[in-house]
């Protein structure tokens, strides 16, 4: 499990006061999940399929710098505008919405939506989120849809969910493996029913369970906790890892993620437009 994971800083200061990256696939058809005719032809839907080694930038603070060279743009799905996600595009960008679903974040326009019941333990370090109750998956996944609806009008090509792993958390529920298995599965079968492509963030222990189920990874500080090996799955499915390190410098983890073939830059923590790459 990683020991960080990020969230938009900005946000939570005021509520406290392409060529190389292009391809499109076919999506199975969810029929278990969603007897409806509608569930089954929007399932159908394409999407975005990002390729192993294609570069990224990662950026949740400040106005977007449309003018960094990476061919992947991450960025808040609520404060980034239509037209920044269209700005990209023209330069040839792909932009992924960064979504916090694990927990309610306070000051969120849809905040209230998350019902009472639902709503755990503070998330450690970020005192105006609480983790919610993914057990209870059809109501989390009203939200989750809506979210991506907003996601999709404005342009995005994929999706960031975060705080995936709460299974492995004191979230303030009894989660299991299994149930966290269901939950992250429903984000990716209802973010390609959107015809988004969806990234697993972090959540290394479940990986080979789910590496099917998702079109990327979103890694944080693999190498300084020398986890990166837990990635292998994706590069071998053909599959990007995008990969941030804090404290590293690049002499110490470039070499290792050229051998794993992950795409890697360096970050700050209040993930500005600055960033890092490995020569």
């Amino acid at each position: 499990m990683s020991r960080m994971r990020h969230r938009y800083v900005l946000f939570t200061l005021a509520a406290l006061s392409l060529a190389g990256c292009s391809g499109t696939g076919t999506g199975a058809k969810d029929v278990a999940a969603h007897g409806s005719a509608s569930a089954s032809a929007s399932a159908q839907a394409s999407w975005w399929r990002p390729k192993v080694g294609v570069g990224w930038q990662w950026q949740l603070s400040g106005k977007i710098d449309t003018s960094v060279k990476a061919s992947v743009f991450d960025v808040d799905m609520f404060d980034t505008p239509k037209s920044t996600v269209t700005a990209l595009h023209k330069k040839g960008r792909k932009v992924i919405c960064y979504i916090d679903i694990g927990a309610a974040e306070q000051g969120r326009p849809d905040y209230a939506k998350f019902p009472k019941s639902i709503l755990g333990k503070k998330v450690d370090g970020w005192p105006q989120e609480r983790w919610v109750d993914i057990r209870q998956v059809s109501v989390l996944q009203r939200i989750w849809s809506a979210r991506l609806d907003q996601c999709k009008a404005k342009g995005f090509d994929g999706v960031e969910p975060d705080l995936v792993d709460a299974y492995q958390n004191k979230s303030g529920f009894p989660v299991t493996g299994k149930q966290q298995l269901a939950f992250n599965r429903m984000l990716a079968r209802v973010a390609h029913q959107k015809g988004l492509a969806v990234g697993l963030k972090n959540d290394l222990d479940q990986i080979p369970a789910l590496v099917k189920d998702f079109d990327f990874a979103v890694n944080e500080q693999c190498a300084e906790y020398k986890e990166c090996s837990a990635l292998k799955p994706f590069i071998k499915a053909g599959k990007p890892v995008f990969h941030a390190e804090y404290n590293l410098p690049l002499s110490k983890f470039c070499p290792e993620s050229k051998r794993l073939k992950l795409s890697s830059i360096r970050k700050t923590l209040d993930l500005t437009a600055k960033r890092q790459t490995c020569p």
